[in-house]
């Protein structure tokens, strides 16, 4: 059995409505970071089989044909199906659906929401999540807040302030690992983070892998995002 998994569900049926006019003609995944000439679905295409996937079932939905087509005439690194939500599953019907198409029913796999964007050890993640023995693991970031903070004194002055600061609270990173039994405890219809995970944390069976300390995360949400990450990669490339 492996404890490091070798298959994955991408989930790219969103409408991306706040990244319009970008997703007018295409899906959410499929917008290009820019300077890279490659979409969001690529980079995360190219990651996973990094980091020792061979196969990930990509859950269609908005505009799907566009995705399927370009999932066709590139040039990937791994095997690809693709399914189509033909009506809206939520995210949790929706990754229940995808895993029905995964190789290896009996072994573990990691999902990923088709919007994110990011890079740190998937294998660390995946020990991890063995380790706990969890039934499900979810990554967590911790993004910076998008406004200046200002902070106070307890008489009311302001001492300082703080552009742009690390949020205080962790958050869901949008990445997972998932052992074998936990297809079963997904909703058919519905989303996972409302139904399945609140039951799991409560029996202690959900455990939260930090992002290791630099690693590159943002999720592409809306176009100020898609500048904020071409901005990124030139200073990484710099």
């Amino acid at each position: 059995m492996h404890s490091t998994p070798t298959q994955a569900v991408v989930l790219a049926g969103g409408q991306g409505s706040r990244l319009r006019p970008y997703t007018d003609d295409r899906p959410k995944p499929m917008v290009e970071i820019p300077g890279t000439g490659t979409p969001i679905i690529g980079h995360q295409l190219s990651w996973l089989a990094a980091e020792g996937v061979t196969h990930a079932v990509v859950s269609c939905g908005h505009l799907a044909e566009v995705l399927q087509e370009w999932l066709r005439t590139a040039d990937l690194p791994l095997e690809v199906t693709t399914v189509v939500e033909t009506e809206p599953l939520g995210r949790g019907g929706g990754l229940k659906y995808a895993a029905r198409r995964l190789p290896s029913p009996d072994e573990p796999w990691y999902a990923t929401n088709g919007d994110i964007w990011t890079r740190f050890s998937l294998r660390e993640m995946a020990a991890f999540h063995a380790e706990r023995d969890a039934l499900a693991t979810l990554a967590l970031a911790r993004p910076r807040i998008p406004w200046g903070a200002v902070e106070t004194d307890t008489f009311g002055h302001v001492t300082d302030f703080i552009e742009a600061p690390p949020s205080p609270f962790l958050i869901n990173a949008g990445v997972y690992v998932f052992s074998a039994d936990f297809t079963a405890f997904l909703p058919d219809l519905g989303d996972h983070e409302r139904t399945t995970f609140p039951h799991l944390a409560r029996e202690r069976r959900l455990a939260g892998f930090p992002l290791p300390q630099g690693a590159y995360w943002r999720a592409i949400d809306t176009a100020k995002d898609l500048t904020e990450a071409a901005k990124e990669l030139a200073a990484q490339r710099a």
